[in-house]
């Protein structure tokens, strides 16, 4: 007798079969859908990472493309500041001449008393800090600027000083034109004396035939802040932090 298939054996085979592709289809459907779970993840955290990297970016063209509003100059103790109007100091090597300073209607016009000498051109009247009109002395720190004050120290010893203020800078400093009881403008003669210079931008050459032959060699340091050279400023302030450094 011919010996046949069995037909149990056959269904399960099939049964067997259909099975075993299934589960296959079921595992690749799974490994699609986790393959497409880490996809999204990665896209995810690829993003939140662009977003952190941008933000740090802004904040940092903001922090250095920005200044503060409290006084555009800042650090008035700085040796190497410049002048503001007039002749005023603001507090940085950068320009800080401010053409649109007015007087203050609310402000005396003149004040009177004795003088306290800061420096070559700076002094206090009270409580009041005036800088002398059109001129420009060295600072302490540079060389002559205790000369300047002491001759300043001079002019006024003894003497009422009158001060006709001409501005007021928009920071509320006082510059005025000063005088002594006898007439003589301080600012005048500070120049003459070889201890100042004039500065034409703000006194309009008032002073300019007054100062001694080669006097801004002399002051050379106050020439280059009239000329903006302030990098000249820098250099002389580094030599010196270097040789206090020195042992």
């Amino acid at each position: 007798m011919k010996r046949g298939v069995n037909p149990q054996n056959r269904t399960d085979e099939i049964l067997s079969h259909s099975q075993h592709k299934a589960i296959l289809i079921r595992n690749s459907r799974f490994s699609e859908e986790r393959f497409g779970t880490v996809e999204i993840l990665v896209f995810l955290f690829g993003a939140c990472i662009a977003v952190a990297v941008f933000r740090g970016f802004t904040s940092s063209i903001d922090t250095k493309g920005t200044r503060p509003n409290s006084d555009h100059h800042q650090r008035r103790d700085d040796p190497t500041r410049q002048r503001d109007v007039y002749g005023a100091k603001p507090s940085t090597l950068e320009d800080g001449h401010q053409p649109n300073s007015h007087p203050d209607p609310n402000y005396p016009a003149k004040i009177q008393g004795r003088a306290r000498i800061v420096d070559g051109d700076t002094i206090v009247i009270g409580s009041t800090q005036i800088r002398l009109f059109g001129i420009d002395a060295p600072e302490i720190s540079h060389p002559h600027g205790n000369n300047a004050k002491w001759a300043l120290v001079a002019l006024c010893k003894g003497h009422l000083v009158t001060a006709d203020v001409r501005a007021r800078d928009i920071h509320g400093r006082t510059v005025a034109q000063c005088r002594l009881p006898d007439g003589r403008d301080l600012s005048a003669e500070m120049v003459r004396l070889g201890m100042a210079l004039d500065w034409p931008k703000f006194s309009g050459g008032l002073y300019t035939e007054l100062e001694q032959a080669g006097v801004r060699k002399k002051l050379w340091l106050a020439d280059a802040r009239q000329k903006g050279r302030m990098h000249v400023w820098v250099q002389f302030e580094a030599r010196q932090l270097a040789n206090k450094a020195k042992p």
